[in-house]
């Protein structure tokens, strides 16, 4: 009829994007990309570095969206692409499968070792996505990611050196901390779908608490490795950073998450002024 809507081709395009949790894809990709840049990696090497971990992202977050559609209608997750009818599940699985076709050999091109590495933590993440989300060991993969992906990069440079013992560390404690954050709005939810993951099982008051904790461990691990000045008033802006997250956390659901970002694009920061020493 004259003046109704009519479907659009954007329309399943916009819900990939909305799909591929566009924020953590991009903030992920732009932190590895700029700490490849930092430590030396050329300008192809760089762009290869974006567009492995592009991919991998990108995959993931399509996965996720896939496996947790029945979830999501169950509890009527209307901000989910799917529940919302923009994008179907099977297009979403499709492009999730596409992306990690395409992940593994942009992953190899930054060397066999680095590679394999960054693969680890795509793999850690789908393993999230397809089942251990429900488990007491749930931030396992996320720890493991993060720790992989500054090695990923190190290992890529010329001559592939080995990364610092610091450098994963605090990746891994970065990832503990940004699982608990970005799985804390969605408590309530996972708990009525059935899903028992580590969060789920400490509850919305004790995640909040704890979110902190392994953020500024990773930033202290940071200014430990190679202390001055201004890794001391990185740590203490980071520390802050994070109590703030923890307390709009009662208003604002996603503020721990959104802190965790923040303090690990001021943990790349450090890095980045440390440039070469990551080799």
């Amino acid at each position: 009829m004259p003046g109704l809507p009519g479907p659009t081709p954007c329309r399943p395009l916009l819900g990939l994007v909305r799909a591929c949790h566009p924020v953590p894809t991009a903030a992920v990709t732009l932190l590895t990309t700029v700490l490849a840049a930092s430590a030396g990696q050329d300008r192809t090497g760089c762009l290869l570095v974006a567009a492995a971990v592009l991919t991998g992202q990108l995959s993931v977050g399509w996965c996720n969206d896939a496996v947790d559609a029945r979830r999501d209608r169950a509890a009527r997750r209307t901000d989910k692409p799917v529940v919302a009818g923009l994008v179907t599940e099977r297009a979403v699985r499709s492009a999730s499968l596409a992306a990690l076709a395409l992940c593994v050999p942009l992953s190899l091109a930054c060397g066999a070792l680095a590679g394999a590495v960054h693969l680890v933590a795509v793999g850690a993440a789908w393993a999230y996505d397809l089942g251990v989300k429900g488990t007491a060991l749930s931030w396992l993969p996320y720890a493991v990611g993060f720790a992989a992906l500054p090695a990923f990069v190190v290992l890529g440079l010329p001559g592939g050196p080995a990364p610092p013992w610091w450098l994963p560390a605090a990746g891994a404690l970065l990832g503990v901390g940004a699982h608990l954050g970005n799985v804390l709005p969605d408590i309530a939810d996972d708990r009525a779908t059935g899903v028992r993951g580590w969060p789920q099982r400490l509850g919305p008051h004790r995640t909040r608490l704890l979110t902190p904790v392994p953020l500024v461990l990773a930033s202290a691990v940071l200014a430990v490795a190679r202390p001055d000045v201004a890794g001391a008033a990185a740590l203490t802006v980071a520390a802050l950073t994070a109590a703030a997250g923890t307390v709009l956390g009662r208003r604002r659901p996603r503020a721990p998450f959104t802190a965790a970002i923040a303090v690990a694009g001021l943990d790349v920061a450090m890095l980045v002024a440390r440039g070469t020493a990551l080799a």
